[in-house]
């Protein structure tokens, strides 16, 4: 009988694998980030990402939000007004994502990236989208310039990099590393606090 833990990766290494297919990805084009969960560190679902080309990316040990995506998302989710709260079942709970995802997808306009939907980001859409939404403030200022007393509006532009913990520079690691280990600036000991 298979343990519990090979059943679970089976099941991430097909969610993965179809995944892959549906989306058309080549192989040492993604990283795949994902908790520190039995199912994704199993050696069978490590496998199948290196099978894939496919790096992988683990969240720190606890740290529960090294995943802006995935963050911002079940945020999202929390505080949708059609968010119930409970569902009474694993039916109702599919029906709603399946609505909720859809419409976060497809026409949820998200500020942290430049105000296109998160679907228009990922096929590629994005940088057309805030180029139109650019054209219209122009247009729009062109017409009547004296509504904008601070000068004309520019579009939000796509970020290049998303992060909710951003890596230190390395003087900042340095520095950090010199206080664990007692070494502050001025010779005595120091702590993180």
């Amino acid at each position: 009988m298979p343990s519990p833990v090979c059943e679970k990766s089976g099941l991430a290494g097909r969610l993965i694998k179809e995944g892959c297919f549906k989306q058309g990805v080549r192989p040492k084009v993604l990283t795949l980030h994902s908790d520190r969960g039995s199912p994704m560190t199993a050696k069978c679902t490590a496998q199948l990402m290196a099978d894939l080309g496919i790096t992988q990316s683990l969240g720190r040990p606890r740290v529960s939000n090294d995943n802006p995506y995935s963050e911002t998302r079940f945020k999202t989710v929390k505080y949708h007004p059609g968010f119930p709260g409970r569902f009474a079942d694993i039916e109702e709970a599919k029906g709603f994502c399946r609505t909720f995802f859809e419409w976060y997808n497809q026409e949820h306009r998200h500020g942290g990236i430049g105000l296109p939907t998160p679907g228009q980001v990922h096929f590629g859409r994005g940088p057309e989208v805030i180029r139109q939404r650019q054209d219209v403030l122009a247009a729009a200022y062109a017409a009547r310039p004296e509504r904008f007393v601070a000068g004309p509006l520019r579009a939000a532009k796509l970020p290049e990099e998303v992060w909710i913990n951003p890596p230190l520079p390395v003087s900042a690691v340095a520095s950090r590393q010199r206080i664990a280990d007692g070494n502050g600036r001025d010779g005595k000991e120091a702590s993180l606090n």
